[in-house]
């Protein structure tokens, strides 16, 4: 049959036409290229090439790709799952080509707000681990196991449920705004005894539920000092400890190991929680001056001995200053 030969004809003629009507310089280069066996694909046009996961590594040029944020040597660490690589691409090889670093390139840490980039135990800026909002740090249940460098307009301190074990004295230097600082629930022993005496604008201090045997110097400032649930004991306490503290007015040493009052207590006192601990005695002037009947310590209504082994009725010299009786065993 002559059809097919004849179909076949004008295919060679329709061809040699688009050839010739190719420009000389495009022509010539069509025919100079080679073509590989059984790739239809060589040679491509704009428009008539799909996007495969087959030629994903070929179409684009991965090897021009440069990062967009320079973490210096904070790399982030990317948790989550990983994803398989397309087809071409080894899973072992790098799709971005590794950066060479220049002898003269400078490498900084990032900052929030001109806040400090001192690294912490997790090797990145206090700010990153922790939420600086304002005067206010917040670095509860961040992993910590030692105070982070914090910045100097720092008025409050949160680091509760934390692995701390030490307060040093240069933890908190130079911070003359810090007002309050809340260590509950770490694992605290040691406060070094000029870690914070310095400071002269510390009001709360907030240390339950940590293993302190021993209280450090104090701020004569402090009005709040809570040291519940520690292994405190009697002879921890220096004498006459919180005879300075002027405007002290809360004072929980509840839960310790304390076996008796210790004193003399400020006249600002207003409340004194001591239950759970083994007190078993008091002095005759432990609430009152047995020299001066006339005075009346008005403040002082709050008194919690409950739980303790001492039979209260047993001093009542001790109190007829308070306008309230303590609460705790009195037969």
């Amino acid at each position: 049959m002559r059809f097919p030969a004849s179909l076949s004809l004008l295919a060679l003629v329709l061809q040699e036409a688009r050839q010739a009507s190719l420009p000389e310089k495009e022509r010539r280069r069509r025919e100079e290229q080679p073509q590989a066996a059984g790739d239809s694909n060589a040679v491509l046009l704009p428009g008539d090439y799909a996007l495969s996961l087959d030629n994903y590594d070929e179409v684009i040029d991965l090897g021009s790709y440069q990062e967009l944020t320079d973490y210096g040597d904070q790399a982030p660490e990317v948790k989550g799952t990983s994803l398989a690589p397309p087809n071409g691409i080894s899973s072992t090889q790098s799709t971005v080509a590794p950066r060479t670093p220049s002898s003269n390139a400078t490498v900084t840490r990032p900052a929030m707000l001109g806040l400090p980039v001192s690294p912490t135990s997790h090797s990145l800026p206090t700010c990153l681990v922790c939420v600086c909002l304002g005067s206010s740090v917040y670095c509860d249940d961040a992993d910590l196991e030692s105070i982070p460098c914090l910045p100097q307009t720092t008025a409050y301190l949160y680091a509760r449920f934390n692995s701390i074990r030490r307060i040093r004295a240069r933890d908190f230097k130079g911070l003359t705004k810090l007002k309050k600082i809340d260590l509950s629930s770490n694992f605290i022993s040691t406060i070094d005894d000029d870690a914070l005496y310095l400071l002269p604008a510390l009001q709360a201090l907030i240390l339950p539920e940590n293993r302190l045997t021993a209280l450090p110097r104090l701020p004569t400032g402090i009005e709040v000092l809570d040291v519940r649930l520690n292994l405190l004991q009697s002879s921890g306490i220096q004498p006459g400890a919180f005879r300075a503290l002027e405007k002290l007015q809360f004072l929980y040493l509840a839960d310790n190991l304390l076996d008796f009052i210790p004193g003399p207590l400020p006249l600002s006192l207003r409340s004194l929680h001591l239950q759970n601990n083994r007190i078993e005695t008091m002095q005759k002037d432990t609430f009152c001056d047995p020299e001066e009947h006339k005075h009346t310590r008005r403040p002082l209504e709050d008194i919690r001995l409950d739980s303790n082994p001492i039979n209260l009725s047993l001093f009542s010299s001790a109190y007829f200053c308070l306008p309230r009786l303590p609460i705790g065993r009195f037969s």
